[in-house]
């Protein structure tokens, strides 16, 4: 056979290119984006929602939502759940005031203690689920009460409450906290504010310094985390593995892939994830609080969701779950600028989580041509 023929081969099907485009997890997400964009430039427009303090805003929320999302996007395309993210958050904050407020601890050794813990019970639960073959929804949710349960009870059991503050102090001149509760850009701001391009404050001990005076870490983070994620999957041996492992473990096993590692690890993932969300969250209020973290699970998979994930595994985008928590983050701000009633936003989430799983049960039957 000629290379000619070889080349127009019948047996081999050309995708579309209109085909190609509707099985891009990150489809739905991008519509979306554009969507909210449009909608908020039209009704919130003049409301103070695109000038630098209320880009900062909508910003900050978004990359909350962006950095468990990411996590918990990893894990889902690898085929499992961690609905314990949430009481993560709390415990890990609690841990670290804790450690370097009851114990008198250097803050940094709080931090790497903290991470340490987390990822330990990342691993715990990951072990438990490949060991035991039960569903992760299960063994997360019972991880998500026992966490839950140990915040609330060590404070109360050693500090007689269940916020505490002072972490602020404590993190002053220690070299590892602004790392998480830091700004980065202060030089870029100020010349900006010089230039006239964005405002500064007219009164108050801070008359003449910029709204708007730095890029939060936990931005940064966020940004950074999704990269790393994104290149992962998309560029690496073990991203190759996370899909597999998601899309046909069994079949995986066969050609060598170590399934059970790489879910351990993408549970390792999820624990890290929510324990930088807490870190950043604690450096920024200087305090921990035992309700902190409450139903932020649910949110990072709702965000998955909409980046175009499947529930089944195997397909998925950390690109498509950063836009998902960023759709979410715009919404949240913008129902505020626009002056409507802000509890409409959990409407939101309930209508953007039934629309995206129909859109993805719709690419499922693309890709699998099932009818």
């Amino acid at each position: 056979m000629s290379s000619t023929d070889a080349a127009v081969d019948e047996r081999i099907k050309e995708t579309s290119k209109l085909r190609k485009a509707l099985i891009r997890p990150e489809l739905g997400a991008i519509v979306g984006t554009i969507a909210v964009f449009a909608f908020f430039i039209i009704f919130a427009g003049d409301s103070g929602m695109f000038n630098a303090q209320g880009v900062l805003n909508w910003s900050t929320v978004s990359a909350q939502f962006m950095i468990i999302a990411v996590g918990a996007c990893m894990l889902m395309i690898a085929g499992e759940f961690d609905l314990s993210v949430g009481s993560m958050i709390g415990f890990a904050g609690m841990s670290i005031a804790l450690i370097s407020v009851t114990l008198q601890w250097p803050i940094w050794v709080a931090i790497l203690l903290t991470f340490a813990l987390c990822t330990a019970v990342g691993a715990l639960n990951g072990i438990i689920v490949v060991r035991t073959g039960l569903p992760s929804f299960i063994v997360t949710l019972a991880f998500l009460f026992i966490l839950r349960g140990f915040t609330i009870f060590f404070p109360q059991l050693i500090e007689r409450r269940t916020i505490i503050g002072g972490i602020s102090e404590r993190a002053e001149g220690d070299w590892l906290a602004p790392l998480f509760g830091g700004k980065i850009g202060n030089g870029l701001f100020n010349w900006l504010a010089e230039m006239e391009l964005i405002g500064v404050f007219t009164r108050g001990n801070r008359m003449g310094e910029p709204i708007v005076d730095g890029i939060p870490m936990l931005i940064v983070w966020a940004i950074g985390l999704m990269i790393v994620a994104h290149i992962v999957l998309t560029r690496t041996q073990f991203g190759n593995w996370i899909f597999a492992s998601g899309g046909d473990a069994q079949a995986a096993r066969y050609v060598g892939v170590p399934v059970n590692r790489v879910k351990i690890q993408m549970f390792m993932f999820t624990a890290f994830c929510a324990c930088v969300f807490a870190t950043c969250q604690v450096m920024e209020f200087g305090s921990a609080g035992a309700d902190r973290g409450l139903l932020k699970e649910f949110e990072a998979i709702i965000a998955v969701v909409i980046g175009g994930a499947l529930l089944t595994g195997g397909y998925g985008s950390v690109v498509g779950a950063a836009l998902g928590a960023l759709i979410f983050g715009v919404v949240q701000q913008g129902l505020f600028f626009a002056g409507v009633e802000s509890s409409l936003f959990r409407v939101f989430l309930g209508v953007i989580l039934l629309f995206a799983v129909i859109l993805n049960t719709y690419i499922r039957r693309i890709i699998t041509g099932e009818r």
